[in-house]
């Protein structure tokens, strides 16, 4: 099976076509979060129904830069793993939109104490093998790393990795925490931002990692 994953595309649709390749040969897309540029519904649906063009497999969870009415287009049509978990040809993906209080106020921002309970309640549905996608890293690793050098992901976040080892965790938000990294046994994995051209690509074989890295087109 192959998973491309993209994260903070930030509405750039005109970049998308730059990405049939990658997309087209992909099993199922993942959509990290940030799809939208302080969007709506609409811009949501126009970033979804670009990328729907090349593949159909698609879920999603939203980032800090997605109204809530651009998540409700996901939910509607079937595309959400906020808070929730899905099955793909016998994979289990888990999701967790939004991010951490930014320095900016922006629209889809969750405390350390919501994540937990998000989290929490989502714990007794988990099924292995399984992918977690988060917009917001984990705390303290190579993806959670602005450049002043300090971490500012979720504690919150890395205690679940570390309970429910999913083989990997797709993440992005950061921007320049470009990267693979580990907590436990999980691969954590942001693309760097699609908007850039960035993505993931992972090679999953009887359940297993074969291959995962990340990419420019």
């Amino acid at each position: 099976m192959i998973i491309v994953a993209l994260t903070d595309l930030h509405g750039r649709i005109n970049i998308i076509s730059r990405f049939e390749p990658v997309l087209s040969r992909a099993d199922l897309v993942l959509l990290i979060g940030d799809n939208t540029h302080f969007g709506h519904y609409a811009e949501m649906e126009a970033v979804i129904q670009t990328i729907r063009s090349f593949n159909k497999n698609l879920f999603a969870v939203s980032g800090n830069c997605d109204y809530p009415d651009a998540e409700q287009y996901l939910i509607e049509r079937g595309f959400n793993i906020n808070r929730c978990l899905k099955e793909f040809q016998g994979l289990y993906i888990a999701g967790l939109s939004g991010s951490l209080p930014c320095p900016g106020k922006t629209p889809n921002e969750h405390s350390e104490e919501d994540f937990r309970f998000y989290l929490e309640a989502m714990k007794p549905d988990i099924k292995h093998p399984f992918i977690l996608a988060t917009h917001q890293p984990p705390f303290k690793t190579l993806n959670d790393r602005v450049l002043l050098g300090f971490h500012v992901g979720s504690k919150v976040i890395r205690k679940f990795i570390g309970d429910c080892s999913p083989l990997v965790c797709f993440t992005g938000h950061i921007h320049e925490g470009k990267g693979i990294d580990s907590v436990g046994s999980a691969k954590i994995v942001n693309p760097g931002p699609a908007r850039d051209g960035h993505y993931a690509s992972l090679i999953l074989e009887d359940g297993d990692i074969k291959d995962l890295r990340i990419d420019r087109v």
